[in-house]
């Protein structure tokens, strides 16, 4: 997979492209934001198929609407926006829906514990497996060498990390965006997108075989 396309044009000029029916910027419109829609979609829908026709639906409402976008948010945000709304319609169809008003778990770790020097260590609680020189999840998706990968383990995060992370590391949208999208609070999304930025590093780094041991203090008394 390829990194989200860049659209050449700003919104402003797309709009009134696509209210006067310029069918190539539709076309560029439609290649640029369907892989993440379609990526969007199938959180709230089973099967691929009907994730498609999802995708397929809110392009018919961006056409349908695009007389009365705004400008209040981005472009691109309210494309989402219309894709979310008729993927919970179809999702709750079929009895699939992501509870995103619900705090994230509080008793979920963040990170694998055992990556921690233990209780009766001299620096208890430091990291045993050192992250200084890990490529953060935003990072890592520009290499394609690891892109891939990086998409295989966010598709096996729980939904509502799914969501976060793949708005924010793979869509590229803002925190007040996501908050807006998912209608979360900044601090729940800090909390979902943290742990998982961390399920995703460990998996990449499994992957990759990058984990370290962190020498100097596997050495300490």
């Amino acid at each position: 997979m390829t990194p989200p396309r860049e659209l050449a044009l700003p919104d402003a000029e797309i709009v009134t492209a696509l209210r006067r029916g310029d069918q190539a910027v539709f076309a560029e419109l439609v290649d640029a934001y369907s892989p993440g829609l379609l990526r969007m979609a199938q959180m709230y829908v089973r099967d691929r198929a009907v994730a498609e026709e999802v995708v397929q639906e809110t392009w018919i409402g961006v056409l349908r609407g695009i007389d009365r976008f705004e400008g209040r948010s981005s472009l691109k945000t309210w494309i989402f926006r219309i894709l979310m709304n008729t993927a919970k319609t179809r999702g709750q169809r079929e009895s699939r829906s992501v509870p995103f008003s619900a705090a994230a778990a509080a008793d979920e770790p963040s990170v694998d514990p055992d990556r921690f020097l233990g209780a009766d260590h001299q620096y208890a609680g430091g990291w045993m497996l050192g992250p200084s020189d890990w490529q953060t999840p935003e990072e890592e998706l520009l290499q394609g060498e690891t892109r891939s990968e990086i998409l295989r383990a966010i598709d096996e995060l729980p939904d509502q990390q799914r969501a976060v992370i793949t708005l924010r590391d793979v869509e590229g949208f803002p925190p007040e965006e996501v908050a807006e999208l998912l209608g979360i609070g900044d601090g729940n999304q800090r909390v979902l997108l943290h742990r998982a930025r961390s399920k995703v590093r460990a998996a990449v780094e499994a992957y990759l075989g990058a984990v370290e041991p962190n020498g100097a203090a596997m050495e300490m008394p």
